[in-house]
């Protein structure tokens, strides 16, 4: 009977210690699916996605910007780009809420504007922009009024989505990141060598 009476007490305390295990490790993953940004975490709907925080007037943006859209398009996964002027370019704000402008006719208007801004940098001045401006808005038949942002909203959404950069610590461009909506192991990565952006796209698929 005290051997029974053993067994048990030895089955209902594995049973209990099998409980607080279970429940500590749902509580670990619930807290580090929390710790996970909402900037660096997929649109709904996608398993893996990539994040970029960029300034449209910084020379490395530049370079690794037709990179991002190939490996957007070879892996069929989003490419989230963030407004991140920095404070010593002259006139990479401004261009950036002409994106922004670019965005309300449609996000593929808006983005091929960027990757145009990225591909004429080196010709691009505080003085030439506007110009720069109007010529893509008349390639693309875009009316383009005399001030594009008259209540200040598209300025107020760049110096938002820079504040969500300066939350995350960024304080370069470009800063990239892998990012995916995995509730366990590392739901996100900095890509600090894009040498090895395809190989670290597949190592996030594959978790």
């Amino acid at each position: 009977m005290n051997a029974q009476n053993k067994i048990m007490k030895m089955k209902r305390f594995l049973a209990g210690a099998f409980c607080l295990a279970a429940l500590s490790l749902l509580l670990s993953v619930a807290m580090f699916a929390q710790d996970a940004p909402e900037a660096l975490r997929p649109p709904k709907g996608s398993q893996v996605a990539l994040v970029v925080f960029e300034d449209l007037q910084c020379p490395q943006c530049g370079r690794v910007a037709p990179l991002l859209v190939q490996a957007s398009k070879t892996y069929k996964i989003p490419l989230v780009q963030h407004d991140f002027p920095l404070p010593m370019h002259n006139w990479s704000f401004d261009a950036a809420v002409m994106a922004r402008y670019f965005d309300t006719r449609s996000k593929d208007i808006g983005n091929e504007f960027r990757d145009n801004v990225f591909a004429h940098q080196s010709e691009i001045t505080p003085q030439n922009l506007r110009g720069f401006e109007e010529k893509f808005a008349a390639d693309h038949k875009i009316g383009l009024p005399f001030v594009v942002d008259p209540d200040g909203k598209l300025a107020a959404a760049v110096r938002a989505d820079k504040e969500v950069g300066v939350g995350l610590h960024i304080d370069h461009t470009p800063t990239i990141y892998i990012v995916s909506n995995k509730r366990s192991g590392s739901p996100y990565v900095e890509v600090k060598d894009t040498n090895q952006l395809y190989v670290m796209i597949d190592a996030m698929k594959k978790e």
